[in-house]
């Protein structure tokens, strides 16, 4: 398959594509209110005209860390209880003072209205066929929820599979993965409660539609693998936390299981664990033939990986290690027999495809069967004996068919520039599919006859977009060490260039996460506004293979600020606009990003957006899966990384006294990937520091996590507080 699955890296947010948002705690009222926040909400204030408003009081406690040597302060530690009533009260509060500032917006209502009629069309996803079923998603515009489908064939009257608009009133309980069964006969799909990183997996009958009696919870950061005979399937989960801790407890000791259908998951049979090695996970893969159970290991958010194999045709045998070291990227692609194929950045900073043999794995008989290009490898997929090679070329994307030996057969005609994704299925497949995005166009899917090569369009949404008003181009910016940084700027073809334009600049910068250009209906009603929709691939990334992530992580940090800073000055100097009429946002990687550059450079811009970030860089990693990211940022608890941090960490960098941009942070209360603690500090910290009226806003959201899964309408709600609190603020 072309992306076979890998857990999140990093809390990954794709803001570009829309399908992400970000909110947090319960604004449900507490009778146990302290009488500070009673009073701070009896005395806010805000008035249409002037927009002055009295923030609630944050108390502050005496809490001061060692950190090699370094005293800290961390006044607003208490924060970090999010499930305390006190903690409840002060957010009650917040949202309160941010609720009244932004429902008085004069723009939010019709920016809403407005947004509610671009997100109503229709959006298909990647169909599968097995058995006797295609398995499909559709959404018809505003459900909350996509609803899976099957049908006889691709043009047959479609049923309904599973509808997850009916498991919640609010539509917060998501589908998450779905997994079909080698035959086609059985659905194994996971749900994602109020946003939680926490999977729960249930067994439906596609043909009669019902579930089998199984259940299997405590699932994270991994995939289901079926048995080819249908039995079971093998996945990973961990421990079940402590109660009251499901949202911040630590996720430590992964686990590989096989749970047989029809038993209660107390008796699924333990595959492989290793107590000494608390943070190591595992996601399994079953090849196409059903010999080999293959199990990629991985340690943190760093993509070098381990890889451990079974062979399921021997009941004796057990799990052997099979490509070891830690020493690079190993995804496994499909196998022929005893040879399997992996994408990896071994001797290849941009990757290549190898060939390694269960009888032979040492590494000198490795064969390599497609080098590494100019291009970065992202994927691969095998279908018969050709493969079908994603390559990223300056964030845009290209498909190369290779023979099985490694001979270029040619480039898969694509509708345009943009950014593809799909090409699953089973190596013996007849067809396959694949979406197509760009900033101005909708997912479109097209289907490939594998016999033929031909591509013929499915499915093509109807918007109400005038998609030929508008541009896209690239741009480079001159970083501070001179590297050249992409910037792709999407605006309405007739915007002039004076410097006048009200300019939203995104960016992630980190993990090895590539941003390609995809649409979203919200950046259009930005776009159809006046505005400019900018994009930056900043080190850190994965745009351009190893090296460049490689040089905006740990000690090189500041290179991915600097990149940012650099695309911003770069759209002021060739008039796309200037600081006053400059935004920036980013989620969870991203609000970190953001978080840095307004205490960097608050004079640089008009308003920021950081969302769910991580505002806290010296205790993310005492958190959920927070401590995986140490091999990206270094953690305070390495001295050789102490002082980096503090350079640049935002909640540490904020100085009384200093004038901030106009700022609304967002977050969730079931964000259990960055705990929402991190924005209430930074946020609370903002609050005390700044200096003249421009606004520091929290936005908390209930029943909603670090952003799969949210309902359209929390989306549409959000964007429209965003959007309308930019219009107000970009002066």
């Amino acid at each position: 398959m072309l992306h076979p699955f890998k857990w999140p890296r990093f809390p990954v947010l794709t803001l570009a594509a829309s399908t992400a948002t970000f909110t947090l705690i319960s604004s449900l009222f507490l009778s146990g209110l302290t009488t500070d926040f009673a009073m701070a909400q009896e005395s806010t204030t805000l008035t249409t005209s002037q927009r002055t408003m009295q923030y609630p009081e944050t108390k502050t406690v005496d809490v001061t860390d060692d950190y090699h040597g370094h005293r800290v302060a961390d006044p607003y530690r208490w924060l970090e209880d999010t499930e305390s009533e006190e903690t409840a009260a002060w957010v009650e509060a917040q949202n309160k003072v941010t609720q009244a500032y932004l429902q008085s917006l004069p723009e939010r209502e019709s920016m809403r209205a407005r947004l509610e009629k671009l997100w109503n069309y229709e959006r298909f996803g990647l169909p599968s066929h097995k058995g006797d079923y295609y398995i499909y998603s559709h959404n018809n515009g505003l459900q909350n929820q996509s609803v899976l489908y099957k049908a006889d064939s691709l043009e047959a009257e479609r049923q309904v599979l599973i509808d997850p608009n009916k498991l919640s009133e609010d539509g917060t309980v998501a589908l998450g993965s779905t997994i079909t069964s080698k035959d086609g006969k059985l659905l194994a799909y996971s749900l994602a409660d109020g946003g939680s990183d926490w999977r729960t997996w249930k067994v439906r009958d596609v043909a009669t539609g019902n579930d089998l009696d199984d259940i299997v919870r405590w699932s994270k950061f991994s995939g289901i693998a079926w048995m080819p005979d249908s039995s079971g399937f093998f996945y990973a989960r961990y421990t079940a936390p402590v109660e009251g801790q499901e949202l911040t407890g630590t996720n430590e000791n992964q686990r590989l299981y096989f749970h047989r259908l029809g038993d209660d998951q107390s008796k699924d049979t333990l595959i492989l664990e290793r107590p000494d090695e608390p943070k190591w996970g595992f996601s399994p893969v079953v090849t196409d033939d059903g010999r080999y159970l293959v199990i990629h290991n991985w340690k943190g958010s760093e993509p070098k990986s381990q890889v451990f194999i079974k062979d399921l045709t021997d009941p004796d045998a057990t799990v052997e290690p099979f490509i070891t070291g830690f020493d690079a990227e190993y995804d496994w692609i499909a196998s022929v027999d005893a040879t399997h194929y992996f994408v990896t950045d071994n001797d290849a900073p941009k990757r290549r495809l190898i060939a390694v043999n269960v009888g032979k794995a040492d590494r000198e008989h490795w064969k390599e069967v497609i080098p590494e290009s100019d291009d970065v490898l992202e994927s691969a997929s095998l279908f018969g004996e050709t493969f079908y090679l994603s390559y990223l070329k300056d964030a845009r994307s290209r498909v190369a068919r290779y023979s099985i030996e490694g001979d270029f057969v040619d480039d898969l005609p694509l509708p345009g520039v943009g950014s593809v994704s799909g090409f699953g299925g089973r190596q013996d497949a007849t067809e396959t599919f694949f979406d197509f995005t760009n900033y101005v166009t909708p997912g479109e899917i097209y289907r490939v006859d594998l016999a033929t090569g031909a591509t013929s369009l499915w499915r093509r949404p109807e918007t109400p977009i005038q998609v030929d008003d508008y541009v896209t181009e690239q741009l480079f910016a001159t970083s501070k060490d001179g590297t050249q940084v992409p910037v792709i700027v999407t605006r309405h073809r007739d915007t002039k260039l004076d410097g006048s334009n009200r300019t939203l600049l995104y960016a992630y910068g980190g993990f090895n996460i590539s941003l390609t250009p995809a649409f979203s209906p919200a950046n259009a009603a930005w776009i159809e506004n006046g505005g400019i929709y900018a994009v930056a691939n900043l080190r850190g990334g994965g745009e351009y293979g190893r090296e460049w992530h490689e040089a905006g992580m740990r000690l090189n940090k500041q290179n991915v600020f600097d990149d940012f800073i650099a695309a911003a000055e770069h759209l002021i100097d060739k008039g796309y606009t200037r600081s006053s009429r400059l935004a920036v946002r980013g989620g969870s990687n991203g609000g970190l990003l953001v978080g840095a550059v307004m205490t960097q450079r608050p004079d640089l811009f008009g308003a920021c957006l950081p969302a769910v970030g991580v505002m806290d860089m010296l205790r993310f990693h005492k958190f959920t899966i927070g401590w995986a990211w140490a091999t990206e940022y270094g953690s305070s608890d390495e001295a050789d990384q102490i002082e980096n941090l503090l350079s640049y960490s935002p909640l540490h960098n904020l100085k009384p006294g200093t004038c901030y941009p106009a700022t609304l942070i967002t977050t969730a209360d079931r964000d259990d990937r960055v705990v929402p603690g991190h924005s209430f500090k930074f946020a609370a910290a903002l609050q005390a520091a700044q200096a003249c009226e421009n606004p520091t806003l929290i936005r908390i959201e209930t029943r909603a996590g670090h952003g799969a899964g949210t309902p359209v309408s929390k989306r549409i709600d959000e964007y429209a507080d965003l959007w309308a609190f930019l219009l107000e603020n970009l002066q």
